[in-house]
């Protein structure tokens, strides 16, 4: 529960850390760089925030708010997004190969270049309602 008003984080790593429910988007913009691994991240929000080449390793994000997020070039290797959002996000050059359970929405975010496994194809293709098999 701690409170991230106005706190500078520049070229921060987490490891092993449980940050439920952080408001990341009331850190300072000025320089803002993070990097996650073996974190729990659950519910947490990075709203708005500029994270490019941003590294979530090994990492739980269920129900992040990643809308309007600037993550091109990010990785998130062996992280669980479930019900995360991303919503009129930057993911270009993002690479989720190893990521699972993410829902992302093709056209309401930018994925130009985007790396993504075949068996996650479900996560990209989800909301017209067909098989995959």
């Amino acid at each position: 529960m701690a409170k991230f008003s106005g706190t500078g984080l520049k070229d921060v790593h987490f490891l092993d850390c449980k940050l439920i429910g952080l408001n990341f988007d009331h850190c300072s913009d000025f320089l803002f760089a993070a990097n996650f691994q073996k974190c729990v991240l659950d519910y947490a929000s990075f709203f708005k925030k500029k994270m490019k080449k941003a590294k979530f390793i090994d990492c739980s994000l269920k129900e992040v708010d990643f809308t309007a997020v600037d993550l091109s070039m990010a990785i998130f290797g062996n992280c669980n997004l479930e019900r995360a959002l991303f919503h009129e996000s930057n993911l270009e050059k993002a690479d989720f190969r190893t990521a699972a359970n993410y829902s992302i929405d093709p056209e309401t975010n930018r994925i130009k270049k985007a790396k993504f496994s075949i068996s996650g194809l479900a996560g990209l293709l989800g909301k017209y309602n067909i098989e995959i098999e």
